[in-house]
């Protein structure tokens, strides 16, 4: 047995969508069919009880004016005539009218002369073929009008109707659903092309974007939606390539170098000064290391999407003053001022290694020494690492914070470093809701990392 749940469910939208619809709109059609057969049928009965009603009315007038004729010739849409005495007795008739039965008796006829309303009658027991509606009246002296009009016209013509409603209605809803079936499939032919898009790019090369449809509508929304989020993804795999090629090119050095002394080392052993050759792959391991340390930061940052670790209370004026003990022979001073206390929220571990590379950046670069400076402005913390050297060309002061970016290309890497220490900086920076950037210190450099106070 087919479960009518399921079977729904394995429907497609369009289907689905278009028998839904379809099942309104037959509701709604037999609903507006009855209403509209109801209408027709109480309006040509109201209209025929009228035209009754004015001709028992015009026969009332001539009773009233001693104008009766016998026989009665019927006027307006009454067939049949008929006055009775106050006894019921037939006093006058129209023509082929029964002059012996009332076609109201009793108390019929007493309920008809009290209500006024039509009613209906089998003419067949009064010799006549087809239904009729009848109303009484009353005149004068105690004596009734009774007019009969015929029923047969008005039922020929709702017969016509019904039928036109039976064959019409089914073949509306089909024209209805029909229509549709067109109407959703155009709505719903932007989703197929969002789909075939996705698979395109599925197998094709990069930087290509989904269809949007020219209807500002949902489906636009979704799809510019669903666009800069590939334009976001491709983006990322384009930082990822740039990250992966710059690692080989960086991890290719001291690679080389560590290969290099080794080999020599090897092919003349005799002739070799081991403490100088462990001292140089030493050095290069370090920097391997450092290398490793650095983008093992920014992995984290990345997969965190730039949010710190930890987000606890931390003083910020101790910090600086750590960091400016780790450097205790440095190549020149470091002059750490703080304003205490200044806390901010965040990962104090990430905030040491950033204050770190910011102080290391600025003695490589100063000439006389390096000034650690600690501010409030307004809701934030400002660490300012102000050095006296050559400086950065204001061109060049947002470009330094990419990853691998290093403006002296012909100086040493051991001194350089990989260009991964101010991308740390600032990416370490905005995970706490903050920034960093580059100033001119006159002469010399002002590095600035703000931090929204805790």
């Amino acid at each position: 047995m087919v479960d009518p749940l399921r079977w729904w469910r394995r429907r497609g939208l369009r289907a689905r969508l278009v028998l839904t619809s379809a099942a309104v709109l037959a509701l709604a059609l037999v609903a507006l069919a009855w209403l509209f057969g109801y209408t027709v049928r109480r309006s040509t009965i109201g209209t025929l009880d009228a035209s009754a009603r004015r001709s028992a009315g015009d026969v009332v007038t001539l009773i009233n004016a001693n104008r009766l004729p016998d026989p009665i010739l019927t006027t307006g849409g009454a067939s049949t005539i008929q006055v009775l005495d106050r006894t019921g007795r037939i006093l006058a008739a129209s023509p082929g009218g029964d002059r012996l039965v009332p076609l109201l008796d009793g108390r019929d006829l007493a309920s008809a002369r009290r209500d006024g309303r039509a009613r209906f009658l089998d003419g067949r027991a009064y010799g006549l073929p087809e239904p009729l509606r009848v109303v009484a009246l009353p005149a004068q002296n105690g004596q009734t009008v009774i007019a009969a009009a015929s029923y047969e016209q008005v039922r020929d013509n709702l017969e016509t109707v019904v039928r036109t409603l039976v064959i019409g209605t089914p073949i509306l809803l089909v024209l209805l659903g029909a229509a549709g079936w067109l109407v959703i499939g155009g709505a719903l032919r932007p989703i197929t092309e969002l789909r075939r898009g996705a698979e395109e790019i599925t197998g094709t090369a990069r930087s290509r974007r989904l269809p949007v449809p020219e209807a500002h509508d949902e489906v636009h929304d979704l799809a510019a939606t669903l666009n800069d989020m590939l334009g976001r993804l491709e983006q990322a795999e384009t930082r990822q390539r740039a990250l992966v090629s710059d690692t080989a090119h960086e991890l290719r050095s001291p690679l080389a170098s560590i290969r290099t002394q080794l080999e020599v080392a090897l092919d003349h052993p005799d002739r070799q000064h081991w403490p100088e050759t462990a001292t140089g792959v030493l050095a290069d391991t370090l920097r391997l290391a450092r290398l490793a340390d650095d983008l093992l930061v920014l992995a984290r940052l990345d997969e965190r999407d730039t949010r710190p670790a930890v987000r606890e209370p931390v003083d910020l004026d101790a910090l600086i003053r750590t960091a400016g003990e780790r450097h205790p022979a440095p190549r020149v001073p470091v002059d750490v001022r703080g304003r205490a206390p200044v806390t901010v929220r965040g990962d104090a571990a990430g905030l040491t290694r950033m204050l770190d590379n910011l102080i290391d950046n600025a003695t490589r670069h100063a000439a006389t020494g390096v000034r650690v400076r600690l501010a409030r402005a307004g809701s934030w913390a400002e660490v300012s690492v102000i050095d006296d050297g050559p400086g950065i060309p204001e061109a060049d002061r947002e470009r330094v914070f990419a990853r691998f970016t290093r403006l002296d290309e012909g100086r040493s890497r051991d001194e350089g470093g990989a260009g991964l220490g101010l991308a740390i900086v600032r990416e370490t920076a905005r995970a706490h809701g903050g920034d960093a950037f580059l100033t001119d210190a006159a002469p010399g450099l002002r590095a600035t990392v703000r931090l929204p106070l805790h």
